[in-house]
């Protein structure tokens, strides 16, 4: 990983090196031994300290297009070993970019080889008599915290992509800030954000990433904050959210749009029909996408109506709270579970983009409906969830406090850290 020099200094002013450096003074010229005298000292070998040279430790990574006998050759497998071991189910769960570690012998025999498994599990396979055996149990990681920033030069992605974050990072940064940014209209040349995220390691190697921590979002010249807290419920049980650094919860009753990424190609307001060609009025919101892109519930709600509809094709139909309702049109599908009756929480994907009924190519109809009337969710103010409870403000401040400082160490020039 790169790291920035403004930020590799930052780093050692925080963990005090820097101030352990300046406590050392050079020596007086009169201080300076001028003639030293040189003793032969006899070496003697370090039993149980140096590793036996006679074998190695080898880390690979299985790539994409690799086969199971490359891999080998690259590990420096004996022939046999490569043979015996091609022919071992546990070997169906490598993936691309599925790290191993091997431990092989001088002559090229494999002593044992490990690998992560699917659901976290650790296989390893070990040399058991003339054969191999194979175990199963569950993968330790190791959690580390990385701090990136980047700005924006064309979209969100290619700005992630360009300072090596993970898109399932900048995937969840954009699903923090729906509710006060448009990803879809909003953003701009020149927009920048910082982002502090948790990376799992196995065997110091970086798997894959964790949970967005702190983010901060800096859009047409607005700041926009966010830090994960948990905290706990009346009934005792844990929950946990974005809030800005004064307890705001972030998340509003309703995201903005039921794509996560996506273009507008019809809005709100008069238009000419695509299929009728005259016209009138448009009660919504289309959104170009792909068939099959997931379609969201924008908040939580009781599915009054899942089935076919005249011209909107595949269509649901969401009852939220008040007087609030939403409704997805043209689906080539429904989510597992959507039916009349069923709940559905904030994010959870309902269907997806199809083109049935009148749509002249796959896109997503969208309305949002107050009181039965259809309203522009674009132009309306979407109301908040409840803030952090009073009682819990001390510890929110205490676990807010810290990370909205390192978002300020970056904000100043520090591209990229890694504790």
């Amino acid at each position: 990983m790169r790291i920035a020099r403004a930020g590799a200094l930052a780093g050692l002013a925080l963990s005090g090196i820097v101030a352990a450096f300046a406590t050392i003074a050079p020596l007086a010229d009169s201080e300076i031994p001028r003639s030293a005298q040189a003793e032969a000292l006899a070496i003697q070998p370090l039993e149980g300290v140096m590793p036996d040279a006679a074998g190695y430790v080898r880390e690979e990574r299985f790539q994409r297009g690799d086969t199971v006998s490359g891999l080998f050759a690259r590990l420096g497998l004996a022939e046999d070993d490569s043979r015996a071991l091609s022919r071992r189910a546990e070997l169906k769960q490598l993936r691309p970019g599925s790290a191993l570690t091997a431990t092989v012998g001088a002559g090229g025999e494999l002593q044992s080889i490990d690998f992560l498994g699917p659901r976290d599990t650790l296989v390893v396979i070990a040399r058991n008599g003339d054969g191999f055996s194979a175990t199963e149990q569950r993968a330790q990681f190791e959690t580390r915290v990385a701090m990136k920033s980047s700005v924006i030069r064309s979209s969100l992605f290619a700005a992630s992509d360009a300072a090596g974050i993970p898109d399932a990072i900048a995937i969840q940064v954009a699903e923090i800030f729906a509710g006060d940014i448009d990803f879809h209209r909003d953003l701009r040349r020149g927009d920048a954000f910082t982002v502090i995220y948790e990376t799992l390691a196995h065997n110091g190697l970086a798997v894959r990433s964790g949970r967005v921590l702190a983010a901060e979002f800096r859009n047409q010249g607005r700041t926009h904050r966010a830090v994960w807290y948990s905290g706990t419920q009346a009934d005792g049980r844990r929950s946990g959210g974005y809030y800005a650094p004064d307890g705001k919860n972030l998340r509003k009753a309703f995201l903005r749009s039921p794509l996560e990424f996506s273009r507008i190609s019809s809005g709100f307001g008069m238009r000419r029909h695509p299929i009728m060609q005259n016209w009138r009025a448009h009660r919504g919101i289309d959104y170009a996408a792909p068939s099959g892109t997931r379609v969201r519930a924008v908040g939580d709600a009781t599915v009054e109506f899942a089935g076919r509809q005249g011209g909107y094709g595949n269509v649901i139909v969401l009852r939220h709270q008040g007087q609030f309702a939403t409704l997805y049109a043209h689906l080539s599908g429904f989510g597992r579970g959507v039916r009349k009756g069923a709940r559905v929480a904030q994010g959870d994907t309902i269907g997806f983009v199809g083109q049935t009924g009148w749509a002249t190519g796959p896109h997503l109809h969208y309305e949002f409906k107050i009181a039965g009337e259809a309203r522009n969710p674009l132009a309306i103010a979407l109301p908040a969830a409840l803030p952090v409870p009073a009682e819990e403000m001390p510890a929110f401040a205490g676990q807010a406090r810290p990370l909205v400082a390192r978002l300020e160490l970056l904000a100043g020039g520090q591209v990229a850290l890694l504790e």
